[in-house]
């Protein structure tokens, strides 16, 4: 069933999402070949308490760190270790902060130095996609809407869209409904309502779409052992539009990044 959120609500939801946003513009620097994303885990859990959160993901289903943190081949659901980042690595980081009743949920995949040219362009083609299904997530629209414009997208430049892993709703619970799956056909699905939020992650690898899972029983990596990317913004439906509750906005500005990407999905400019 999907619940709707007030708009007092979705402020709180906002105010959860912008720790998230916060937390990942601040490892941004940290980043780079050598460090350890153990070491990234443990900044990010400091950055989230002290912002008057907990860590959304920490103990949830029994994972044991804060971040997901998966590098290269992996899609999702890494678990942070001691294995140094190297030149050339890619690594999504995906976070969760609950605050106030309410959860944020969102994750950016980060290249580590100079990365290929392949690898660039998955990079970018899949952070277009995320937009691309967000301008889906409107009223009038169905679920499968939204995961149909991410397929047709990534597809039509080679890439392949994983199905086991979907976002979802988001709110007092970190998954809710509906799912949000990146593939689909136009027109199927449950019809979005007015004062939903939900989660949009495009999972895109460069190879096949088939996967596999470790025996940790958490990371998930692409069957080709070929690289994966990540991105996932949280979005509210206000007034019939798709808004954005996250934002890119920190790491960009750590990285000296200019973009206008998000300006269409916000009624007012973000002041950092």
């Amino acid at each position: 069933m999907i619940i709707p959120k007030t708009r007092e609500e979705i402020e709180l939801m906002r105010e959860s999402a912008m720790i998230v946003s916060k937390c990942l513009g601040m490892i941004a620097p940290e980043m780079k070949p050598g460090v350890t994303s153990l070491y990234i885990d443990k900044l990010a859990e400091e950055f989230i308490r002290d912002h008057g959160a907990e860590p959304g993901f920490l103990g949830m289903y029994g994972f044991p760190n804060s971040l997901c943190m998966s590098p290269n081949a992996q899609v999702v659901h890494g678990i942070p270790n001691a294995t140094p980042l190297q030149e050339g690595d890619i690594i999504s980081v995906d976070c969760g902060a609950l605050k106030n009743g309410f959860y944020g949920d969102h994750a950016y995949s980060f290249k580590i130095g100079e990365v290929s040219p392949e690898v660039e362009k998955l990079l970018q083609v899949t952070k277009e996609s995320l937009y691309v299904g967000i301008r889906e997530f409107k009223a009038g629209n169905r679920v499968e809407d939204v995961g149909s414009a991410i397929q047709k997208y990534t597809e039509s430049h080679g890439y392949s869209v994983v199905r086991e892993l979907v976002g979802h709703g988001l709110g007092r619970k970190m998954h809710e409904d509906p799912e949000m799956p990146n593939y689909g056909k136009k027109g199927k699905g449950k019809l979005f309502v007015e004062g939903m939020v939900v989660a949009i992650e495009p999972m895109i690898n460069l190879g096949t779409k088939n996967i596999k899972q470790l025996k940790d029983g958490w990371t998930i990596l692409t069957a080709d052992g070929k690289p994966s990317a990540h991105f996932e913004h949280d979005v509210a439906l206000i007034d019939g539009k798709p808004e954005l509750l996250s934002t890119f906005a920190y790491i960009y500005k750590a990285l000296g990044i200019e973009s206008n990407e998000e300006d269409e999905f916000r009624k007012t400019p973000l002041v950092l």
